[in-house]
């Protein structure tokens, strides 16, 4: 994942200078790292072109306003967008980041590994105050400390 952050480093309008400065702000303290591509720097015409096709506009502007942001060359949105995924605490969705991880591959086939799920209760002993702890195997119930009382008692009954 590549986060490019479209913006504009000479913008006379202070707003889109603080909102500039907001998303690179958040991005860092997120640790999410990130490329920085002024527009108005010589020579990034096409990156220019590039954001002004790629991203929407708002309030019937002619061109979309910086800040924009991309994943590779996947438009996220602009800092509105941003601004509301940050305080939803969804940038992963914004950034459409897939919290799976691919499967294996081995000779070109997929493979799928088997995995042995337990369930860990800790019991306290009512006799001297220590911890037992039990642990189920697969999808069977955790033991309470009832189960167990009426496991003993079948046990000296016997």
């Amino acid at each position: 994942m590549v986060v490019k952050v479209y913006m504009s480093g000479i913008s006379g309008n202070k707003e889109v200078k603080k909102r500039q400065q907001r998303v690179t702000m958040i991005l860092d303290s997120k640790s999410i790292s990130y490329d920085l591509i002024d527009i108005t720097e010589p020579g990034k015409e096409d990156e220019k072109a590039y954001m002004q096709n790629n991203s929407k506009t708002k309030d019937g502007s002619k061109n979309a306003l910086p800040p924009q942001i991309f994943n590779d060359n996947v438009y996220c949105g602009d800092y509105d967008d941003f601004d509301t995924a940050n305080e939803l605490d969804e940038l992963d969705k914004f950034f459409d980041v897939s919290t799976k991880s691919p499967p294996k591959e081995l000779n070109g086939s997929t493979t799928v590994e088997d995995v042995k799920i337990e369930n860990t209760n800790e019991i306290n002993d009512s006799n001297d105050g220590t911890k037992k702890e039990n642990v189920n195997e697969e999808q069977q119930e955790p033991l309470t400390s009832d189960d167990e009382d009426s496991d003993n008692e079948s046990l000296d009954t016997q």
